[in-house]
Formats: C-alpha cells, sequence, structure tokens
C-alpha cells in the first residue's frame, strides 16, 4: 500500500493494486461457462468515509459498495470497489459503463448474463446484443426508455404484456404486484415451474433469472459467517481481508468442484489454515549438555597449606603465576588463575 503522505487523485488508490492482483489472477486460472452474474455487494463500514454508501433497503446499510461478476454458484470471478460521486463512472451512463468495464475480456463470446435490478436498462442490453451477449434480468419502469404502452397497461394477476425493439424485449407481469423484465435472449413465453408441491405459471425470463441469479448471493451469505468488524481497523485494511476471504470462499468452490467432494466452508478453512502454519517442533528425547567446567581451591591435607599449582595459561604465555584453584574437569587438574581459568574455558 501507498503511503498517505502521496497526493493522489484516484481515492481508491490504496486498494487499487490489490483489485486489480485480484482480477487479473482469477482471470488466468478460471474462466467461467456460459451463465454469469452481474451483482452488487457491500462491506459493512459505519465510520466516516467518501466511499461510503448507504443503501436503505440492503441488509448492511452503510458500506463500502463492490460491483462484481460471479458464476450462478456464488465465485466471484471480478470486483471493482465504488469511489463516490468522485467515481469516473459517474454520470448519466454510470451503470452502463460499470457493467462493460466488469465484462470486459467476457463479451462477443455468446456468454449469457444474468443482471441485477441496478444495472438493468434498454441501452444495457442493447449494447450486449451488439457484442453477441445474451441478457435478463428484473428491470425497473422508471428509465426514460421503459415503453409506454407496457408500462401503463393493467394487468390481471397472471396476464402478461411485452414490447420488443431492436432484439429487446421488455415485459411485464402482474403476481401480487406488477413485475417488469428485460431480455435480449428469452420470449415472453409462460412456463409452469413446481415449487413446495403446487403448480405455478411464470414468464420464462423470470423462471431463468431466479434459476441463475438466486445462486450469486452465495458469496454474502457464506462471508457473512466470518465478519472481519473490529472498529479501529483502516478501511484499506477491511477491503484487503475481505479480498482473502473471497479468494478463500472462491478455493473452497473449485475444490469440491473439482474433487467431487461435499467439504463445508468451515472445514475447508480449517484444513487450509493447518497447511499454512509449520508443524510445532519437538525437542529431541536426549540432549547432549555440554560438560561444565568447575574451578575450585584445592583441598588442604592434614591441616597443611594448600599446595599452589602453576597456572597453565600463565605458563603457556611465558609467565609465571602460582594459583590455588584448579580444573576438576580437565585431564590432570591443571591450576588456573581466576582470570586465565574464565578466558581459557570461554574460548574452548
Amino acid at each position: 500500500m501507498k503511503q498517505n503522505s502521496i497526493p493522489q487523485k484516484d481515492k481508491l488508490y490504496k486498494i487499487r493494486n490489490m483489485v486489480n492482483m485480484f482480477n487479473a489472477r482469477l482471470s488466468e486460472i478460471y474462466y467461467p461457462g456460459r451463465e454469469i452474474c452481474l451483482d452488487e455487494s457491500m462491506i459493512l463500514w459505519r465510520g466516516r468515509l467518501l466511499l461510503r454508501q448507504h443503501v436503505p433497503n440492503e441488509l448492511l446499510k452503510y458500506g463500502i459498495k463492490l460491483y462484481m461478476i460471479t458464476t450462478p454458484n456464488g465465485m466471484v470471478l471480478k470486483f471493482m470497489a465504488f469511489a463516490g460521486k468522485l467515481d469516473d463512472s459517474c454520470g448519466k451512463e454510470h451503470t452502463q459503463n460499470i457493467s462493460l468495464n466488469l465484462l470486459d475480456g467476457m463479451l462477443d463470446v455468446g456468454h449469457s448474463v444474468f443482471i441485477d435490478t441496478y444495472y438493468n436498462s434498454y441501452e444495457l442490453a442493447k449494447c450486449l446484443t451488439d457484442r453477441k451477449t445474451h441478457c435478463t434480468g428484473i428491470m425497473r419502469k422508471n428509465g426514460k426508455t421503459f415503453p409506454i404502452e407496457v408500462n401503463e397497461k393493467k394487468l390481471k394477476k397472471g396476464e402478461t404484456v411485452e414490447n420488443y425493439a431492436n432484439g429487446v424485449m421488455i415485459g411485464k407481469w402482474k403476481d401480487k404486484k406488477d413485475i417488469t423484465y428485460i431480455s435480449n435472449e428469452f420470449l415472453n413465453d409462460i412456463v409452469e415451474i413446481t415449487k413446495s408441491g403446487k403448480v405455478k405459471s411464470k414468464p420464462l425470463p423470470i423462471v431463468q433469472y431466479h434459476k441463475f441469479m438466486s445462486g450469486s448471493d452465495k458469496h454474502d451469505q457464506m462471508l457473512a459467517y466470518y465478519p472481519c468488524e473490529k472498529k479501529k481497523i483502516k478501511w484499506p485494511i477491511k477491503i484487503f481481508v475481505h479480498i482473502l476471504q473471497i479468494m478463500m470462499m472462491n478455493s473452497h468452490i473449485i475444490y469440491n468442484k473439482y474433487s467431487n467432494g461435499n467439504l463445508s466452508f468451515y472445514d475447508f478453512r480449517l484444513s487450509v489454515i493447518r497447511c499454512l502454519l509449520k508443524e510445532p517442533t519437538r525437542l529431541p528425547a536426549s540432549i547432549n549438555v555440554p560438560s561444565v567446567h568447575i574451578i575450585k581451591p584445592r583441598e588442604e591435607k592434614n591441616g597443611k597449606k594448600r599446595i599452589r599449582k602453576q597456572c597453565k595459561n600463565c605458563y603457556f604465555h611465558g609467565k609465571r603465576k602460582d594459583t590455588i584453584f584448579v580444573c576438576t574437569v580437565c585431564e590432570g587438574s591443571p591450576g588456573y588463575c581466576l582470570e586465565c581459568a574464565m578466558i581459557t574455558h570461554t574460548k574452548s
């Protein structure tokens, strides 16, 4: 991470390298199937921050908003953080620019993208049609390009109405309330589905949307079990921890997919932690303790004075010095003055 003292126009410069690293690495090691999902997520943040967003309808009402592409089973393929009003993509075509940036590298190959309500618009669907990419999703009916005949049509429960233009279908279906949707892949056909033992008729785009989009929320559900809620942690560190959590979750999904296993996320995390931690070192059963030299005065014999010995080290250096101290460990119990005893036995 860069230092805070460095002036930067990019408000996300502290996490830019981390985000780019994650996106680049995922594109190298994994490519999704035909169906992908365009969704959004929130990282909880209650403190003061320019990046903080307020979304009243979400469970986490305050936080840092993330735009992301996921697989139907919840694996995060690519994401980017919203920089608030200072975001370069802000403007009339903000959601369209975000969508195309996320889908960069996945267009023109026939993907089927299921899009969250936040991103959907007729302009985006038409652009994706030109780029040979299918799209389906729930749509708000307050846009300027929303067909008037569809918006003003009064429907009874179970009825539908649709409008086609440039290969894009915009429809409305009456359930408990009006549900508007858009697709350039599916017609507005009515299909029967069985849920909880009951048969119900729904438009095909709605059925396909819920089939693939419902699984994309799994990443929020899985990561909610392991939140990072420390109050004093700085926001770049919190996003870094969140990226680590996403990487762990992606690894868990890939592991279960290709190992034909059903390992829980909790057990998978424990296995990874055990692999990353070093095994505890064990001390050998027997330790060879080096011998300790014991320096003590010579014993008196029959009450006579102690007989002195020449200092072995002083004699070696051409000096004569008598001492009453001897080393009882060295061979022959040589004499040593206290100074030479410390020097000689420390070197040995």
